[in-house]
């Protein structure tokens, strides 16, 4: 596979297979994808991958909070998106959100639907493998984007190796539970959860293709 092909290829899939990821695949991805680049190659990023019993556990968790407890969301340790999102972010978001549900069938106006939607975030979308991306708190905005840097570089791997993701920065939402159930010392931030699996192509959600603004809103070009 061509790097375009992966680029063009990669969506945010919300339904897989329970189709079982090689162990030597993702742990070839997860070296190679450290080839990213980093500011004064600091290489921030601590990864953490689960499958098998641990992802059970995990998921198991998330549906006694979400269904038994009822618990409210822990305290996010940022924000994912700005306060007050103006336009033309804001209508993109709004777009993709509605695009997404009227695949699904579901309407606006029903909150609850869309409110057991939005929970399968934490059972990974039926995914048989995920991925969890931390940082250390002393690293500022720069060691961020490496980060994201990082994240692109195994979501395109992933590609290549047939495989789909869809990074989830819906588990910011439960830092406490994630950190114990990583182990994460009190030093490391939780950034990001992926999920990671074989995409279901009889799922109608993951037929969404969404779409980019055109370089002229948000591109330069000078001498070119």
């Amino acid at each position: 596979m061509q790097v375009h092909e992966a680029i063009v290829s990669r969506r945010s899939i919300r339904a897989f297979l329970p189709t079982p990821v090689a162990g030597d695949v993702i742990r070839r991805v997860i070296e190679t994808a450290a080839r990213s680049p980093s500011g004064g190659n600091l290489q921030p990023w601590h990864i953490d991958i689960i499958a098998g019993e641990p992802l059970a556990e995990l998921k198991a968790t998330m549906q006694r909070r979400l269904l038994v407890d009822k618990a409210e969301v822990e305290s996010p340790e940022y924000d994912v998106y700005p306060k007050s999102l103006p336009s033309p972010w804001r209508d993109r978001r709004f777009n993709v959100g509605e695009a997404m549900y009227a695949r699904l069938g579901i309407p606006r106006h029903d909150k609850q639907a869309r409110q057991r939607w939005f929970a399968n975030n934490f059972d990974f979308f039926g995914a048989p493998l995920a991925l969890f991306c931390s940082v250390d708190r002393m690293m500022g905005p720069p060691q961020w984007s490496d980060l994201g840097m990082y994240l692109q570089t195994v979501m395109l791997l992933l590609r290549e190796a047939g495989l789909d993701s869809c990074a989830q920065e819906a588990w910011s939402l439960f830092p406490k539970t994630v950190g114990r159930a990583l182990s994460l010392p009190p030093e490391r931030m939780l950034f990001t959860g992926m999920a990671i699996g074989w995409r279901d192509p009889a799922n109608p959600v993951n037929e969404l293709v969404t779409d980019r603004a055109p370089p002229i809103e948000w591109a330069r070009f000078n001498g070119v």
